[in-house]
């Protein structure tokens, strides 16, 4: 059921003139979304007050509750047509009045960690693109049939929502921005291995796959206690994320899951300078995708030490700093970056191994990312001692990559397995920190394995042979003159 409404949903957007693309369903949905869900919420803990005999204050106040101006209902709990607003009223109501109440609530709120706050944010950094007063009645009446009551609705509502990002990602060209591959998601946190009490960080947050599967992950360990699944709410996952569409994406998604109120912030990650970091902003463990192809400017350069116009490599510095000691990182970045020459690059391949242990690098094959032809790496290390062996492995799922065969749990099964034991196969094998070279620090993937890889020659070899074959042909010439 919950699959048609969606589906019926994006149908109406595609008819209305102020929704364009994938990106704006997902919006417009989300927004919506959130607001039938905050009145779920608010209608459960206003009943479980009830039952302890104590009174409940409603956040959001009577007039702007969902059941007032969305969904009226007569007596008997059907839907009241006669007192729904609709057309121009209601989209009057919805730009005029609501969302300026609800962006209030950033002021109104007592710290950035509250419900309260991310209210005020969502609705502060986002409009209601829906032209028709009438398609958005529409939209918020398959909404309004949606239900969170039990954990399995909550399950598939937010494995639909997760669908609605992956497609949102595959309709743009930088669809790696928005979806990681979840499959690739949930190796890189196998491999940390988080425990219960350690803080999880991604700041570049995006959708917050990572967060959202890490609380997955986190969630179905056993013998958790109450203590627990509250550590697991509210003093666990962390993000930041510098686009307001993705930041609203990642706090309904993390909701979907769980999450009550996300600890996601919305900032630019880059505007910080690293030497402020102290030791209370850093983190257990670091899981990220960060951007990459970007163009940072000069002011933002200047917070840190490596200067580079490229996003990514500024987001691994950042991660680098905010990791505390002993804290494990998993990070997704263009496999370009093990072996550029650039002073920049060569300079953080340095950082990177003499401040941490670069124990793993998972080397994933073109089509990983849906919608995004870039090849990557992802790097997994640990922060407080310098790197003496390095472990590779070349995933080959053994089939071309795509939307309609993308990556899946088993094709990574292996790299897991062998992971544990650093353990050498045709598809791994290891190199020693001495081994690499000093001056460089490349780090390019050379699968020693692999009899059938093609080693690249230089340019000077080359011009080499091209020289020998002319003169040969040369030769050749000669001869046939001397023949005639």
């Amino acid at each position: 059921m919950f699959e048609q409404t969606f589906k019926n949903i994006d149908d109406i957007l595609h008819k209305d003139a102020g929704a364009t693309s994938e990106l704006d369903y997902t919006e417009q949905t989300s927004w919506i979304l959130f607001l039938k869900y905050l009145d779920a919420l608010e209608q459960t803990k206003a009943l479980e007050a009830d039952l302890e005999g104590k009174p409940y204050a409603f956040i959001i106040d009577a007039d702007y509750r969902w059941p007032a101006w969305a969904a009226p209902k007569t007596a008997d709990g059907k839907f009241d047509h006669n007192n729904a607003l609709t057309g121009d009223d209601l989209k009057e109501f919805v730009n005029t009045k609501l969302f300026p109440y609800l962006k209030g609530f950033k002021q109104r709120a007592t710290g950035p960690n509250t419900i309260e706050y991310k209210i005020g944010e969502i609705f502060g950094e986002i409009n209601n693109k829906i032209q028709s007063g009438y398609n958005l009645r529409e939209v918020i009446e398959r909404i309004d049939e949606l239900r969170f009551n039990t954990q399995a609705e909550k399950h598939e509502l937010s494995h639909l929502y997760e669908a609605k990002i992956k497609n949102m990602g595959n309709a743009g060209r930088n669809g790696g921005e928005y979806y990681t591959p979840r499959p690739l998601i949930r190796a890189m946190i196998k491999v940390l291995n988080p425990k219960i009490g350690e803080t999880i960080y991604d700041g570049a947050v995006g959708s917050a796959g990572f967060l959202c599967e890490a609380f997955d992950y986190l969630r179905n360990q056993p013998n958790l206690s109450t203590s627990d699944l509250t550590t697991l709410q509210t003093s666990t996952f962390y993000g930041k994320e510098k686009k307001s569409l993705a930041y609203v994406i990642a706090i309904m998604n993390m909701i979907l899951h769980g999450i009550e109120a996300p600890n996601i912030i919305h900032t630019n990650t880059l505007a910080e300078n690293i030497s402020d970091i102290q030791e209370k902003d850093r983190y257990d463990i670091i899981l990220a995708n960060p951007p990459f192809g970007g163009k940072e400017r000069a002011e933002v350069q200047q917070n840190f030490p490596i200067k580079t116009g490229e996003t990514a490599f500024l987001f691994m510095q950042h991660f680098i700093k905010s990791l505390k000691a002993g804290g494990r990182a998993a990070v997704v970045i263009k496999n370009t970056f093990l072996s550029n020459t650039d002073n920049a690059s060569v300079s953080l391949r340095k950082l990177l191994l003499e401040s941490c242990n670069l124990h793993t690098v998972l080397d994933c094959p073109g089509g990983t990312f849906l919608g995004a032809g870039v090849k990557t790496v992802v790097l997994f290390f640990e922060k407080g001692a310098p790197t003496r062996n390095t472990w590779f492995y070349q995933l080959d799922p053994g089939r071309n990559m795509g939307k309609t065969n993308p990556l899946n749990d088993d094709d990574l099964a292996e790299f897991v397995r062998l992971q544990t034991t650093f353990a050498d196969s045709p598809k791994s094998w290891s190199i020693n920190a001495s081994d690499i070279d000093q001056t460089t620090f490349d780090l390019s993937v050379k699968n020693p394995n692999n009899v059938q890889e093609v080693a690249h020659r230089s340019p000077q070899d080359i011009m080499q042979e091209i020289a020998a074959l002319d003169a040969e042909s040369a030769e050749v010439l000669v001869s046939i003159r001397a023949l005639l």
